[in-house]
């Protein structure tokens, strides 16, 4: 899951810089939930 965030941010970088702000936003949101899931996970799974 955190490999994929990766993944969406560099897309997100590699679409700021080619100028598609659209497309890097949409990708930027993405890749913030999947980081957000990634340690809502991580935390719960320490907890059990």
């Amino acid at each position: 899951m955190l490999g994929l965030a990766l993944l969406f941010f560099v897309i997100a970088i590699v679409a700021a810089a080619l100028g598609a702000t659209g497309v890097a936003g949409v990708t930027m949101a993405v890749a913030k939930w999947l980081v957000m899931l990634f340690l809502v996970l991580a935390v719960v799974s320490m907890l059990l």
